[in-house]
């Protein structure tokens, strides 16, 4: 059976932080957020009939912050995915939350409505770290937090974690990934900031006082060898987890497996195509469609994907999944070969970046790659 991941995308926020550049827009009246729902909630119920009610392993909801459209409207929606698929009775199910936004009440209502993983936005445990960063909790905030969604009835929990931010150091990232680990955090998300273009960071980009481009791999490296001491298995270059609690919808996209993507700015690749949701809520309430992106799943795409993951590149997976998969493998490392040996780990049946290789993936993959 091939499973199916589903992605809701709630575009709402009560503040932009200045480095973001996922789409969003602020939230208004109640009737704007139940509008949305509605409108997610339909285009569900179609593509469940347009899909024959598939198989669905993993449901995630992200943003934007989908705490901030309320946990009956979440339930709601999740209702909608159960009415119109297939959602297994071990489907992983996540919703992300900002720790400002939550309480028990708020956990124990996901909870009851069939959610069980929560994604929560810590981003640094230091509070100037966080002012700059424009967050609206503080560190006891997230201590709240997950004490009430473990109250609630939550076992899995994953945290988010900044790397190289402005005036920030080895120092100031350990006591980040120390309070991570002292949450009891089941997974940690650690991404070295990037500046993206037309967010509020990149306009003042000269005055933030960023770590240079070695500082910023020193922490990164710094931060993979900590959390492993801490128990927490690198299985992705930016991610870590107690054992069993990888993200299972994550791994989805990694391992070029098909998802549907339902809100403005959502992604999906279904039945060997890609399309989208422009960046619009406007539009997608009206009802436009989404815009085709053409084919996915070649090989040079799936093999970029796994190569992401501490599991790396198989031979055998390539050979199943592709009729020239096993030479197509083999030329591959061959290109591999040729790099050095701190980057890559080369075997005849698996391919496989070294932390050291994951800090410059791009530049590796633009090398061994077809």
């Amino acid at each position: 059976m091939i499973m199916l991941s589903i992605y809701i995308h709630i575009p709402f926020c009560k503040s932009k932080c200045p480095y973001c550049d996922f789409y969003s827009a602020s939230p208004r009246e109640e009737s704007a957020l139940e509008q949305y729902k509605e409108a997610v909630c339909a285009r569900l119920f179609s593509y469940g009939e347009k899909y024959g009610h598939r198989a669905v392993g993993t449901v995630y909801f992200g943003g934007g912050t989908p705490s901030v459209f309320g946990a009956k409207r979440l339930c709601a929606v999740l209702g909608a995915v159960k009415a119109s698929f297939d959602v297994q009775p071990d489907a992983e199910i996540t919703a992300e939350c900002n720790p400002a936004d939550v309480d028990l009440a708020f956990f124990e209502t996901l909870r009851a409505g069939g959610f069980n993983r929560i994604s929560m936005g810590m981003q640094s445990a230091n509070a100037d770290e966080l002012r700059v960063l424009g967050r609206r909790h503080t560190a006891q905030d997230v201590q709240r937090a997950m004490q009430a969604a473990r109250a609630a009835g939550f076992d899995n929990v994953s945290v988010d974690l900044m790397l190289a931010l402005p005036h920030s150091s080895c120092d100031t990232l350990a006591r980040s990934v120390d309070f991570c680990a002292s949450l009891g955090a089941d997974h940690v998300s650690a991404y070295i900031l990037k500046i993206e273009p037309g967010t509020r960071f990149a306009s003042i980009a000269e005055m933030l006082a960023l770590p240079d481009e070695d500082s910023a791999a020193d922490q990164y490296l710094f931060a993979a060898r900590r959390l492993k001491a801490l128990g927490y298995a690198q299985y992705e270059i930016s991610n870590f987890a107690r054992p069993g609690r990888e993200s299972r919808h994550n791994l989805q996209y990694w391992r070029c497996g098909e998802y549907l993507g339902v809100g403005p700015a959502a992604h999906s690749f279904v039945a060997g195509r890609r399309f989208y949701y422009p960046r619009d809520l406007a539009a997608f309430l009206w009802g436009d469609e989404p815009v085709d992106d053409g084919p996915g799943g070649a090989f040079s795409e799936y093999a970029m994907l796994a190569l992401r993951l501490s599991e790396g590149l198989s031979r055998a997976d390539c050979a199943r999944r592709f009729p020239d998969g096993a030479v197509q493998f083999d030329t591959v490392r061959a290109a591999a070969a040729r790099l050095p040996r701190n980057l890559l780990t080369v075997e005849n049946e698996k391919i496989a970046l070294t932390d050291e290789g994951f800090l410059v993936s791009n530049a590796i993959l633009a090398e061994i790659l077809p």
